[in-house]
């Protein structure tokens, strides 16, 4: 077996943006559930202070069960395109199983062995999350573990795969977004903060864009195959115009956010990973040619990296 082929077809570059409201929500968490012991012992509002976020074993786990999710969807979608015919003619990084470098038996084999590991961690999460008292609260969450490896399976896998039918804006929206940032801040304080949903909704939005911009490069493969993507249903200029909206939308909820629960200004450091989007922006404005959208994508993906992790440590500094 060649490990390396396995690595590639992990895709390594979309880990970032995976983890990235996981960052967001276990900052916010960690900052919040301190708040509140401090709270419930000494009945005053005085703060102790928090552990470090990176001494905490469910963010860390947190994180272990995201990535598991993310290569399983990367193992899926390199299976699913394969077998499809839809990566023979693509543009941009090579996919696996359409090259032949592996079969597709040996990537369904794969795709089985991640989904176990990625559920033994994330049961441990659960465990070390909620113990043996919150019994449901542990439920719901293999049940949401079991949508989300459900989820990345069924986006190219099979004759209803929703990545064909347009639906794939939602998924990432709801699964990198709402689940990631909201779910990861629930681990920590086990209540929801409705002004959570705001960075929730920053996250969520970028992400879509990092698969709109994917879809732009792609549409005109994609519509030879039938590969129906948002993108393909609401064609080029559309799709550009839903972009702008994407990370703009995403930049008015961080700052909504900030606003409402301003204490100083360095809760603004987020700020700074909208600069290259912004640059971003401007060459999405002057494109014409769809193969140029491809260098784009990692800079989309590393800064919505860079901003869960300056939003994060500008709510806490």
């Amino acid at each position: 077996m060649d490990v390396k082929k396995y690595i590639q077809a992990a895709r390594l570059r979309t880990l970032p943006l995976s983890i990235s409201g996981i960052i967001v929500g276990s900052f916010l968490g960690n900052m919040d559930s301190t708040f509140r012991i401090s709270e419930n012992i000494f009945d005053t509002t005085i703060t102790i202070e928090a552990n470090p976020i990176y001494t905490s074993p469910i963010f860390w786990l947190a994180i272990l069960t995201t990535i598991g999710f993310q290569v399983l969807s990367n193992f899926a979608n390199d299976y699913g395109d394969g077998i499809k015919g839809t990566d023979d003619n693509r543009t941009g990084e090579k996919r696996l199983v359409a090259s032949g470098a592996i079969s597709p038996k040996q990537m369904k084999l794969a795709m089985i062995i991640t989904t176990i590991i990625t559920l033994i961690v994330t049961l441990t999460l659960i465990y070390v999350a909620f113990g043996k008292d919150d019994f449901g609260y542990s439920i719901l969450f293999f049940g949401l573990g079991i949508a989300s490896i459900t989820a990345a399976i069924k986006y190219t896998v099979g004759k209803s795969a929703y990545g064909y039918s347009g639906f794939g804006d939602v998924f990432v929206f709801v699964f990198f977004g709402l689940l990631s940032v909201v779910g990861s801040y629930f681990l920590f304080t086990k209540e929801i903060n409705f002004t959570i949903f705001l960075p929730a909704f920053s996250i969520g939005l970028l992400s879509t864009a990092v698969l709109n911009l994917n879809n732009m490069r792609d549409q005109e493969n994609d519509k030879k195959v039938g590969k129906n993507t948002l993108v393909v249903k609401i064609g080029a200029e559309s799709a550009k115009q839903y972009h702008y909206i994407l990370i703009i939308a995403s930049f008015l909820f961080a700052f909504l956010y900030v606003v409402i629960q301003y204490k100083n200004p360095t809760q603004f450091l987020f700020l700074i990973a909208y600069f290259p989007l912004l640059k971003h922006l401007l060459f999405v404005v002057k494109n014409t040619n769809e193969a140029d959208l491809d260098g784009e994508l990692k800079k989309v993906a590393l800064s919505t990296f860079l901003f869960g992790i300056l939003f994060g440590l500008g709510q806490i500094l």
